[in-house]
């Protein structure tokens, strides 16, 4: 196999949460600010280094309040999620192929425990997740990456990062795994991914498969 280490972002990636993502963000902004947020700004932002980094962007006086506003806003929606077509059903396949699987993602355990509750096949696939809490650096820098390697005692050329941001594209490259841009998140423009050199954008979780 190529890449008997296969990592995956979580937003946009494994689970449809782009619309509770922006809806969230919206809710935020005008309850704390009394605007709304500039919608491609905002897009722009997601799978970055995290929500209090977004936050600051809309206004770095009230991140505090924002981020409470977004929280108490997205977390109950959660319940709601969808995953995208096909990606959960791959995920066993891969174990079955013996690979080791692993979640990477800017998102605080606690939020991340809601998409486990969610979606079962998460929390029994995955050999590791690394969170907000676990590095002080966030994607676009290497760090999660690399941790979730040092956790898996892995080798970077044995593993890939797939993932529907930009930020994922250059995490991967940083950390020197292959680097896999998914087309299916909905938040980030084919375009915007190809400009950051992945070594491939796929489109379904079958054209995934076939290149891990």
């Amino acid at each position: 196999m190529r890449y008997p280490v296969v990592l995956f972002d979580l937003d946009g990636t494994l689970i449809d949460s782009g619309p509770i993502i922006l809806a969230s963000m919206k809710h935020a902004s005008l309850t704390v600010l009394g605007r709304e947020p500039d919608e491609e700004r905002v897009r722009a932002a997601i799978g970055g280094p995290g929500l209090v980094a977004q936050m600051r962007e809309l206004d770095p006086e009230r991140v505090d309040e924002l981020v409470e506003a977004y929280r108490t806003h997205n977390e109950p929606l959660h319940e709601s999620l969808e995953s995208f077509l096909d990606v959960p059903e791959l995920l066993p396949v891969l174990r079955q192929e013996g690979r080791r699987l692993g979640l990477v993602t800017a998102k605080r355990l606690r939020t991340i425990e809601l998409a486990l509750d969610r979606f079962p096949v998460l929390r029994e696939t995955m050999d590791v997740v690394v969170g907000a809490e676990d590095t002080e650096r966030h994607k676009p820098d290497p760090d999660p990456v690399l941790e979730a390697l040092r956790r898996l005692d892995a080798d970077a050329e044995d593993a890939v990062y797939v993932g529907d941001s930009p930020f994922d594209v250059r995490a991967a490259k940083a950390a020197g795994v292959g680097a896999i841009a998914v087309g299916w998140g909905g938040i980030h423009a084919d375009e915007r991914l190809l400009a950051e050199e992945p070594d491939a954008l796929v489109h379904t979780a079958g054209e995934l498969h076939a290149l891990l």
